[in-house]
């Protein structure tokens, strides 16, 4: 669907977060005089209004009633696509779309690198921007990383670096590449269940002429063998970490040492994003010396430094366990207390459980909704370290200072998102900053969004 086929129609808009807000945009631009009613919470209410004052705005969550007067819903991606009222609007008839599938109606044509995975995709996202502008390559980085891509609108580039959520993948396409960094479970409560996370995530290969994918996830490689332009990263011949280098087969490309973001995971990262460009016909061994001055996202092993004597490293992006075992690792041997836990989405830790058994940090403040359930797993295991439970944020961060002895680490890496106490991980790892004495107004945006 384009933008123009919704001329004459009856829209509503669910959602006023950036998403919505570049929705509106988009079609005032294009469709100014089409009437736009605006579903969103009672607290956005006024600030719509004066966004934009010829919305009909209403302050509630729409059920299948207030839905079935319009004949398009262009919902926001936190809108979960399996609530009750939108599937019973899409059963009616009404049309269900979304900001990201009307921007790719708009661009059949565009040349897009589209990345999803649970774990590494805005990094990825990121390295591929940066790496094909060092090699002159007129590139957009936009998506769920940070930028809408309605907010783009009309603008061109020859290479599109796009990440899709879970939330979005189902709505993109077609794509030049799709990459899949990794696949476990996560938002559970937005997809309902394990198994939907996984096909919505997978419908990304539906869409990608060529898929590129993780080689050392065997699942992920069992999901995908069906797609006839199958392409893997993580392998011996192609692109892969071996012996502290990023190699392209027998060849030491990039010393992982001189990586400006720490961890074996980022080095993979950085393998993703040079598989990805050769895919597309760029010259990835050209680009990769770019990897040493390329800036790390911000609330991504983000070292905040050093303050009071211990080292303060904000990993707030972290919502599953897996993401805080892989910023662990990258700190293997330094005396690390972990401050994890938050909104409770049932998630699984048994694997983090399992994992710091056998290699346990200095100590593990648990907080959050879900604290007590991750100290409970924690210590039913025995787990050989100290295991404290705190109440909220600011207590975590209060036991990190009495448990971890001078020179070590202090890593905020929840595992979990921040719902249950800020309004997001950046909020969330802004407050880590200031309470370790930083301040977290510094923590600024991802650079580079847009077009460059």
């Amino acid at each position: 669907m384009r933008i123009a086929d919704l001329a004459g129609k009856r829209v509503a808009i669910w959602g006023f977060g950036r998403e919505g807000r570049a929705a509106i945009t988009a079609l005032r631009k294009r469709l100014p005089e089409l009437p736009l009613t605006l579903f969103c919470s009672e607290a956005e209410v006024e600030a719509a209004r004066t966004f934009d004052s010829a919305l009909s705005v209403h302050g509630h969550e729409p059920d299948a009633i207030a839905l079935a007067p319009f004949d398009v819903v262009v919902k926001s991606p936190g809108v979960s696509a399996y609530k009750p009222a939108l599937l019973a609007a899409k059963e009616a008839g009404i049309h269900i779309t979304s900001g990201t599938a009307l921007w790719f109606g708009e661009n059949p044509q565009a040349k897009v690198i589209a990345v999803t995975g649970t774990k590494g995709k805005s990094t990825t996202t990121a390295l591929i921007a940066h790496l094909a502008r060092a090699i002159g390559v007129r590139t957009a980085l936009a998506g769920n990383i940070g930028m809408p891509l309605l907010e783009l609108l009309d603008q061109s580039a020859d290479l599109w670096a796009i990440e899709l959520s879970s939330f979005q993948t189902g709505e993109a396409g077609p794509l030049s590449l799709g990459v899949i960094t990794s696949l476990y479970e996560e938002h559970l409560d937005w997809h309902g269940s394990r198994e939907r996370y996984i096909a919505d995530k997978l419908k990304l290969a539906d869409v990608s002429r060529k898929l590129l994918v993780n080689a050392l996830q065997p699942a992920l490689l069992s999901k995908t063998s069906a797609h006839p332009s199958r392409l893997l990263f993580g392998t011996a011949d192609g692109w892969h970490v071996a012996d502290g280098f990023i190699r392209r087969g027998a060849q030491a490309v990039f010393d992982v040492a001189k990586l400006s973001v720490p961890g074996q995971h980022n080095a993979l990262n950085a393998c993703v994003a040079l598989a990805a460009l050769e895919a597309m016909g760029h010259d990835a061994i050209a680009a990769a010396p770019a990897l040493a001055n390329f800036r790390p996202l911000p609330h991504r092993l983000q070292p905040l430094g050093e303050r009071d004597g211990w080292r303060w490293i904000n990993d707030s992006i972290s919502t599953t366990p897996q993401a805080t075992l892989a910023a662990l690792e990258s700190l293997r041997g330094r005396a690390v207390t972990v401050l994890a836990g938050g909104h409770d989405r049932g998630l699984d830790w048994s694997e983090f459980v399992a994992a710091v058994s056998v290699q346990p940090p200095h100590a593990i403040v648990c907080s959050g909704a879900n604290g007590p359930r991750i100290a409970a797993a924690l210590r039913d295991a025995d787990v050989p370290t100290r295991i404290v439970e705190a109440n909220g944020l600011d207590a975590a961060v209060a036991a990190a200072r009495e448990l971890t002895p001078h020179g070590g680490c202090i890593l905020l890496s929840p595992g979990a998102p921040s719902f249950d106490q800020f309004h997001d991980y950046a909020e969330r790892g802004r407050h880590f900053a200031d309470l370790a004495g930083f301040d977290g107004r510094e923590i600024t945006g991802i650079e580079g969004l847009g077009i460059g």
